[in-house]
């Protein structure tokens, strides 16, 4: 018996050593690259990393995958036979990231051991940074730090007011006045006119465009976004145009505890619908139910929906306490394809939920 339990014993070490020998093996000429230190205009840098079949079957690469800030721009694809070599490349852009580093890169074969984790590091000296890095926006002869002034939410009650600084990059004086300005918003130029570069400089006179953002005025809820043209020296440029950005909401913070208690409050049904799965080209319609369960009217502000879907506005968009309504929600699978998610965005005078999204998912099929 225990000649019998030996001998199946050598068997299967037999069996396992054969195996071996008949699989793909992996051999690295480095796994670490250092690129030292290195100037950031210098550009993207790059690493070769070879390696050998040491095995006796052939070898192919199934997947690299780098982390944030490397690429891979090229490896070998092609299937490697016995004593063959392929390379793998990793690539670090040291653009806008001064300082040390050190990426890896995955690399996956059907080798013996089917994973290995390349790695390159170094240290980037930043470069010294120009009035084309301040003022990254270019508008005819000025710069702009940025082209889009995003406020964020405000309030209905509140006045914000910000700045975007500007630069005359050239040498005659600049004069900038803005058209197209809506009511909510207060725009100017300080100062109005920019004194252009002398010999002695890289640049003329800096600038603040100050805008003020009136969320009283609007007389609109939810994101809201405008573009105001540039005019430079009494000439518009159709390209040279400033956008606006504010998200409006109702400012609830005067409200007493017992208005509050008597507050309106909207109630969904269902906050999500799932179609399923639709052919390409099919539409789909739900009713998301709601109801006043509040002592006060409710007031439905506005509804927006995302791309792809429409929303029609509830018969009444004032529905007294105990009352309920409902919004109808199409969703056009037209030029969809894949998992679709898809948002409804309702905003109301309920000052505990102001605004409520509503989903509509499902997957459409090619």
């Amino acid at each position: 018996m225990k000649n019998i339990y030996l001998l199946c014993l050598s068997f299967i070490l037999f069996l396992s050593v054969v195996a071996q020998e008949k699989e793909a093996a992996i051999s690295w000429n480095k796994t670490v690259h250092d690129f030292g230190n290195f100037k950031e205009e210098g550009g993207v840098k790059t690493a070769t990393f070879t390696f050998s079949n040491v095995g006796n079957t052939p070898l192919f690469v199934t997947n690299v995958r780098s982390s944030c800030g490397c690429t891979t721009p090229d490896w070998t694809k092609d299937t490697i036979p016995p004593g063959g070599s392929g390379f793998v490349k990793a690539a670090y852009n040291p653009r806008n990231r001064p300082g040390k580093f050190n990426k890896s890169v995955s690399v996956t074969t059907n080798a013996t051991d089917p994973r290995t984790v390349l790695r390159i590091k170094g240290d980037v000296t930043a470069r010294v940074r120009g009035i084309e890095d301040e003022y990254p926006r270019i508008f005819d002869d000025i710069r702009l730090k940025t082209n889009h002034q995003s406020f964020g939410v405000i309030k209905n009650t509140q006045i914000v007011t910000d700045t975007v600084p500007i630069v005359n990059m050239s040498r005659e004086p600049v004069g900038i006045s803005f058209q197209g300005v809506p009511k909510h918003i207060d725009i100017k130029a300080v100062p109005e006119t920019l004194k252009g570069m002398t010999e002695n400089t890289n640049h003329g006179e800096k600038g603040n465009i100050i805008i003020s953002y009136n969320g009283n005025e609007t007389k609109d809820w939810g994101f809201m976004i405008d573009r105001i043209f540039l005019v430079i020296n009494d000439e518009r440029v159709e390209r040279s145009r400033l956008s606006i950005s504010a998200t409006i909401e109702e400012d609830f913070s005067h409200l007493t505890e017992d208005e509050l208690a008597n507050a309106p409050k909207i109630e969904f049904e269902k906050l999500e619908f799932d179609f399923g799965s639709l052919k390409s080209g099919d539409k789909v319609n739900y009713n998301f139910n709601f109801k006043n369960i509040g002592k006060s009217d409710l007031v439905i502000r506005r509804i927006r929906a995302a791309c792809g879907c429409t929303a029609t506005n509830p018969e009444k968009m004032v529905i007294k306490p105990g009352e309920s309504s409902h919004i109808t929600v199409t969703f056009n699978s037209r030029g969809q394809r894949g998992q679709q998610n898809r948002t409804i965005t309702v905003i109301s005078n309920d000052p505990e939920q102001s605004r409520i999204v509503l989903r509509v998912r499902g997957t459409v099929e090619n």
